[in-house]
């Protein structure tokens, strides 16, 4: 019952998820041979455009791996990993304003920041559970644990499908103040969107996967009525 036919759904979102996964390493390796004209960092960029905004309480400070930057609402700081912190790359560049269009959402409060950032625990909650106490209900014959499990997977969707906004308006924010900043020149400004949409493949790909295990979930659900 586990494995079956229901599996195939998931194939096109596997695909996806392999190219998105190869297309933003590729394009951010890619970019990280170009330094910029101006000589910025990115830890220079964060901080002139969280200033630029009123965000002088945020700081910014490095964190080990790669492509690990984010900006934490609940601590108000942002984390930017090492490549990006002290690189002077259009790829560095374009993550940095990325991450500052996420801390500009957080304090204008932002409506889909707002709602995700509020479901969060219900989807790490349902993240963990939904597919143990499905499999659970699944072998055992218990339809309340199906039914339960199909519920807190769907807050997963709910949080991937409201992710899509927030990481698109964060990205559109960031080449708007590269731009109107000159932090980029012309030439510049599309190899970092060109980042900055390869990093947005991932969050299609998450999005369509989750659609995808829920619709499975349904249907599993369905064979044993």
């Amino acid at each position: 019952m586990i494995f079956d036919s229901t599996f195939i759904l998931l194939i096109p979102a596997m695909i996806l998820a392999i190219y998105a996964q190869s297309k933003v390493q590729n394009t951010f390796n890619k970019y990280l041979r170009y330094k910029n004209v101006r000589g910025y960092t990115g830890a220079d960029v964060a901080r002139r455009l969280l200033d630029l905004n009123g965000l002088y309480d945020v700081p910014v400070e490095t964190i080990s791996g790669t492509l690990t930057d984010h900006y934490d609402p609940a601590r108000k700081v942002m984390r930017l990993s090492r490549e990006v912190y002290s690189g002077m790359s259009i790829a560095a560049l374009g993550v940095a304003a990325h991450e500052t269009g996420h801390a500009i959402q957080h304090k204008e409060g932002y409506m889909p920041l707002a709602i995700r950032n509020s479901i969060v625990p219900i989807a790490n909650f349902g993240s963990n559970l939904a597919w143990p106490l499905f499999l659970l209900g699944l072998i055992m014959g218990i339809t309340p644990l199906l039914d339960f499990g199909i519920i807190l997977f769907s807050a997963v969707v709910i949080f991937q499908i409201i992710t899509l906004p927030v990481e698109f308006n964060a990205s559109n924010r960031a080449i708007k103040l590269l731009r109107s900043e000159g932090i980029l020149t012309a030439e510049e400004i599309g190899p970092a969107r060109e980042v900055l949409n390869a990093a947005a493949l991932t969050y299609l790909a998450a999005t369509l996967t989750a659609i995808l295990q829920l619709l499975r979930l349904i249907i599993l659900r369905g064979r044993r009525d």
